[in-house]
């Protein structure tokens, strides 16, 4: 059988995979308030402390398994171990439907953060499945998947919510065993057996792994840069709506509409423009140049002095959304076929750490000098603080890229430091 079929298959299951545990986490954002007034019995305002003791309990958890969950992966295979993460999920989301207390409910979110840690698997799956030419493309099938996930989560969540704040709760736990069902008959093992290798414990333990990447000179460059990128990207959904309602008068519809609007647009730009723009300029200029667009749209954010030009800014701010697939498949094709997983734990364990960090840190800066009766009144703070990281995040992945030298050529093969991460395609079995 030809390769191509299997691979193309592949990526529509680790999209769909990625696109589903989004919608499971956008489902349930529109009840997570309802949910916990009714096991706590607290108003609103306590309800919303306790959420985000849940929303870091979730980070945490993500945080400490990523690196696990790679190494499975490099030992066992991507699908078994993506495959009983989603089993979790699904039945971690009942779970979720039917906690009598919030400490039950807590312990639910601890338990999908360790289920939610399949993200390092679906990323390390897309690489094996995809050539160094076609990474960027591929990587940007995640931003596709969270930027359509987050569009229409939330509404189907609103809707199902009509028939009692536990339904989202198994409408997610539907669409995660489905696809656990449909990845257990239908998709094929992306890593063969002679591209495994031994599981090593230390590098399970969180920041070990990270040691492990000193090897790879420049790559820890690029890993800074696409921390800070992170860090960046946490005040959306930190402060959006917050900083809406306040600056602008917003209601929860506008703030709905307007995140669908940036949903589809993510969609678009990371689902089909990233690769493209890859063949045509090269990594080099994209991911400088997503950057800078990022860091224009987050800055005009922060200024904007009515609705139009926020809605002007979504335009940069989405475009700018190129570098991160990229980044991520550059660091890919520095690391060899072995080790793939262990590149993509350490990768989702900083992006969690940075939802553990980032929301704290913005939702006090929208504190501070979000109040109108003070003389620092400045709504658009956190957005400001955001484009300082991303500002951050161009001077080290520049200085990065320069130590890397020509990045848009195929890697030497005698080069031990670059390595194709999938030379056959034929290894899609």
């Amino acid at each position: 059988m030809s390769s191509a079929p299997p691979k193309k298959l592949a990526l529509l299951f680790i999209f769909i995979t990625i696109l589903v545990d989004v919608i499971g986490i956008g489902i349930i954002i529109p009840v997570i308030p309802g949910l916990i007034e009714k096991l706590t019995g607290e108003p609103l305002n306590d309800a919303a402390q306790w959420a985000g003791w849940l929303m870091m309990a979730f980070s945490v958890t993500q945080f400490l398994f990523a690196p696990m969950m790679g190494e499975l992966s490099d030992r066992f295979g991507r699908k078994p171990v993506l495959i009983l993460a989603l089993a979790g999920l699904g039945l971690d989301y009942i779970f979720h439907a039917v906690a009598p207390t919030i400490g039950w409910l807590i312990l639910s979110r601890l338990l999908a953060g360790v289920c939610g840690a399949s993200f390092t698997v679906a990323t390390a799956y897309i690489a094996d499945v995809s050539t160094p030419a076609t990474k960027a493309k591929n990587f940007g099938l995640v931003g596709a998947a969270f930027g359509i996930g987050f569009m229409i989560g939330p509404a189907i969540g609103g809707f199902c919510a009509d028939w009692g704040v536990q339904a989202p709760f198994f409408v997610a736990a539907a669409f995660s065993l489905l696809n656990c069902i449909f990845g257990i008959f239908v998709i094929p093992e992306s890593l063969p057996p002679e591209n495994r290798r031994k599981f090593n414990w230390a590098r399970t333990i969180p920041g070990v792994s990270l040691i492990h990447m000193k090897k790879y000179g420049a790559l820890l460059g690029l890993l800074l840069a696409f921390i800070l990128v992170n860090m960046a990207g946490q005040v959306m959904p930190a402060t959006w709506s917050f900083f809406t309602m306040q600056a602008y008068g917003w209601d929860a519809k506008m703030v709905g509409i307007s995140l669908m609007i940036v949903g589809l647009m993510v969609g678009l730009v990371q689902g089909g423009l990233t690769g493209l723009l890859v063949r045509k300029f090269g990594n080099k200029l994209v991911i400088t140049s997503g950057f800078v667009f990022w860091t224009a749209g987050m800055l005009t954010f922060a200024f904007a002095a009515n609705e139009v030009i926020l809605y002007i800014a979504l335009l940069p701010y989405v475009i700018g959304g190129i570098a991160g697939p990229t980044v991520q498949g550059l660091m890919s094709n520095r690391v060899p076929v072995d080790e793939q997983g262990n590149l993509q734990g350490v990768m989702t364990g900083m992006m969690s750490l940075t939802a553990i960090a980032g929301p704290p840190l913005y939702t006090t800066l929208f504190w501070f000098f979000g109040d109108k009766e003070t003389d620092h009144y400045f709504p658009g703070a956190a957005f400001a603080m955001g484009a300082i990281f991303l500002m951050l995040a161009t001077v080290v992945a520049l200085l990065a890229l320069r130590k890397m030298g020509d990045i848009n050529t195929a890697p030497p093969s005698d080069n031990p430091e670059i390595l194709d991460s999938n030379p056959d395609q034929s290894n899609v079995t």
